[in-house]
This record gives structure tokens, C-alpha cells and sequence, in this order.
């Protein structure tokens, strides 16, 4: 009788079939990017008929809004100020790939819109995807402090340089200006980095084989 072995086959780059999920990240982020787009283009055509379904100050039916005020804004110049912060906020997050983005997303999303909802001007309506700008920048803030990360850390403070002045004035109410979306868009981010976190970190162990007998 003898014996033989086979080693497991390397696993190593079985990930590499699905893809980098720093693409999938960028690619769903550009897809909520293009449905913003697609959105002001059609409320346009429809003379502004869309901006109704924002978030309603504690209207039931306004709460549509939670999830419809991110697609909508008050012009191009609106979309356009938005954009740019969430399209270089977004990608950095979208490098721990599209799960995560869209985790990030869901939780600011839900926390800015009712909070917004919840404490807006009675008969106010809100539109806007800044509360999602804020969300991404206060998570990418504040994660490195959940994570213990200092690549992280350094990636919050870079944020803070370049984008701390726009987040503070756009905490101060101001004529037109949902700060309540600003503020609980921030909170959803906190939320968020508690929530999620970065990247699991990697355990390793010996490979181990497999014997058979004939």
C-alpha cells in the first residue's frame, strides 16, 4: 500500500477573477453620480416638477424624499458645487470597493434625510446631495480613529485641510442652506466609520494539505 499527497491549490489570485473592487467602488460611484445628471436634466425639462419629491419637514408625504433628495437638486449650479467634492470624496472610499461605498452611502443617506426631515422648517422642502458630501468627508475624517489606521489618519487630515473651512461655514444656518442636512449628513458619517470601519484586517495561517491513500 502507498501513500500520496496533494498540496491545496494556491488561492492566492482566486480574487483577481472578480475584478479589483477599487473598480466596482469607482464604477457604482459614477452611476449614482450619472443618475444626479440624469435626474436635473429630466426635472429641467419637466420645469422643476421633481424638486417635490424632496425631503417635506414632517410631511409622511415627504418621506420619499429621504431616499429621492440626493437625485434632485435646485439647478445645474447646485449639481455642480455637489459633484465635484462627492466624486473625490467618493473615490476614496470606492477604493475599499462597492459594498463598502454603498454602505457608507445607505447610512448617511438615512440618517441626513431624517434628520432633516425630522427638524427642517415646517413647510420646507430639501434637495441636495450635500448631506452626502458631508457624510463622505466626516467619515473619511474619522475612521483612521476607529481603525487605529495611520494612513487613514493621515487621509482625514488632508480632508480637514482642504475641505474643513467649507464644512464649518456650511454648518451655520443660511438663507436657502439645509443645515440640518449638512449636520446630520456629518452625524451619518460618524455613524458610518463606527458602523463599518476600513478594511478587516488579514489573518494568516499554514497552508495545510490533504492525504489520500491507495
Amino acid at each position: 500500500m502507498s501513500s500520496a499527497y496533494s498540496p491545496l491549490p494556491d488561492r492566492r489570485g482566486a480574487g483577481n477573477r472578480f475584478g479589483d473592487p477599487g473598480v466596482a467602488g469607482l464604477k457604482i460611484l459614477v452611476l449614482l453620480v450619472g443618475l444626479m445628471w440624469a435626474s436635473e436634466f429630466l426635472d429641467t425639462f419637466l420645469g422643476g416638477a421633481l424638486d417635490g419629491f424632496g425631503i417635506q419637514a414632517r410631511d409622511s408625504d415627504g418621506l420619499i424624499g429621504i431616499a429621492a433628495a440626493p437625485f434632485l437638486h435646485a439647478g445645474f449650479a447646485h449639481l455642480i458645487s455637489n459633484t465635484i467634492p462627492l466624486l473625490m470624496l467618493g473615490a476614496i472610499i470606492a477604493a475599499s470597493g462597492a459594498a463598502h461605498l454603498l454602505g457608507v452611502t445607505v447610512v448617511v443617506a438615512l440618517v441626513s434625510g431624517i434628520g432633516t426631515w425630522l427638524t427642517s422648517p415646517p413647510g420646507s422642502i430639501t434637495v441636495g446631495a450635500s448631506g452626502i458630501v458631508f457624510g463622505y468627508a466626516t467619515y473619511l475624517i474619522v475612521r483612521g480613529i476607529f481603525n487605529r489606521s495611520l494612513g487613514q489618519l493621515l487621509i482625514g487630515i488632508l480632508v480637514v485641510v482642504f475641505w474643513g473651512g467649507a464644512l464649518l461655514s456650511g454648518l451655520l444656518p443660511q438663507a436657502g442652506i439645509s443645515w440640518q442636512g449638512h449636520f446630520f449628513g456629518a452625524v451619518g458619517g460618524l455613524i458610518s466609520a463606527w458602523l463599518l470601519g476600513g478594511s478587516p484586517r488579514r489573518t494568516t495561517s499554514p497552508r495545510s494539505t490533504s492525504w489520500g491513500a491507495s
